[in-house]
Order: C-alpha cells, then structure tokens, then sequence
C-alpha cells in the first residue's frame, strides 16, 4: 500500500534573527508524527511556480502556524493593532488552501494554519484575545512551550474525538488571535472553556 504523501507549509522569516539570509524551518515534531503514523512528510516552501504539480503529488496538507498574523483586510476587517504579517506566505497558503478544499484533500491547520483556513472558508478572527476578550484564558503562556497552560474540551462525536478518544486534553497555548465568526462547512471540535 502507497504511503500517504502529506505536504507541510513551512515557517519563513527574514534575515537578522538566526541567518544573515531569508530562511525556511519547520517543527521537528510535525515531521515525524507524519511519519510514525505512516505518512511521507513533504515540506512545502511559499512558491506558486510549480504549485499544481506539487499539489498533484499530496494525499494531504497541513498548514503550519508562525509568529505571524493574517492581513485583517483579507476577511473584510480594520487592523486593530496587527503584528506581523507575512504576505507572501498568507497568499501561499490561501492558494493551497482552496486547491485542497476544491479537490476534497485533507487538511489540518495548526496554529495559524487553523486560523487561516476558517478565513479561507469565509470566517473571522478575533484580531487580539487580550483586549478583545478581557476575562480569557492567558493565551500566550508565559510557562515553556513544551508545558501545557489550560484544558480544551473536544466535542463528542467529531473526528478529533473518534482519534483523541476523550473528551479532554491539556494543551499548550501561544495565541494572541482566535476564530471569532466561524467559516463555512466548518464545524468546532474543540474549545477552551472562554470560547
């Protein structure tokens, strides 16, 4: 049996924190969990030269995160004080993005990834948890990332919960946005207790 090709966008940043050149990196964690469960990681940089036929090549995406937000503009809101952005890899990743939506190939967004791909189906993020949402969560942990920082709850009978096989998990957290409308044909698994 073919092994599932399972394509990975990659982080990028400019010259000046860790090479005197542009670079791309990638979480040596979601390259190998691709592939102990069976999968062929395929990093993916932001080039739309040879998209399609790379996209030929993929049984499934994911969509990495970043330190980066998503231009507000791009899903019909102001800025209110957006930090980074990154358009050249956004426009990367739209355009993945619906290319997987239109052929039905599976997706999975993480971090920003997630973010990304509710305003790819037609949602809205809450620009910044901390101002937006005074009474949240802390959502950009002042512990270490590899610790958790609060529990989510995963809704019965959805696809994370069938793999997960419970209803709650301790997770990490490194967010300053968050889904506020939800996306078209979407459906949340997961949720902290502030929403």
């Amino acid at each position: 049996m073919k092994k599932p090709i399972i394509g990975i966008s990659l982080d990028n940043e400019e010259p000046g924190i860790y090479s005197k050149f542009p670079w791309y990196a990638i979480r040596h964690n979601y390259l190998h969990s691709i592939e102990k469960f069976g999968g062929i990681p395929f990093p993916i940089f932001h080039s739309k030269n040879n998209l399609e036929d790379i996209f030929h090549l993929l049984d499934g995406l994911i969509i990495s995160g970043g330190n980066f937000d998503i231009d507000p503009n791009i899903y019909g809101k102001k800025s209110q004080g957006t930090r980074i952005i990154k358009d050249h890899r956004t426009n990367f990743e739209i355009a993945i993005c619906q290319m997987s939506l239109n052929s039905s190939k599976p997706i999975l967004g993480i971090c920003g990834g997630e973010q990304l791909l509710n305003v790819v189906c037609g949602g809205t993020l809450i620009q910044d948890i901390k101002n937006d949402k005074p009474n949240s969560l802390q959502h950009e942990q002042l512990n270490p990332r590899n610790e958790t920082s609060h529990k989510v709850n995963i809704k019965r009978e959805t696809k994370l919960n069938s793999i997960m096989k419970t209803n709650l998990i301790e997770v990490n957290s490194a967010h300053h946005q968050a889904v506020n409308k939800l996306g078209k044909n979407l459906i949340i698994s997961s949720q902290a207790s502030d929403g």
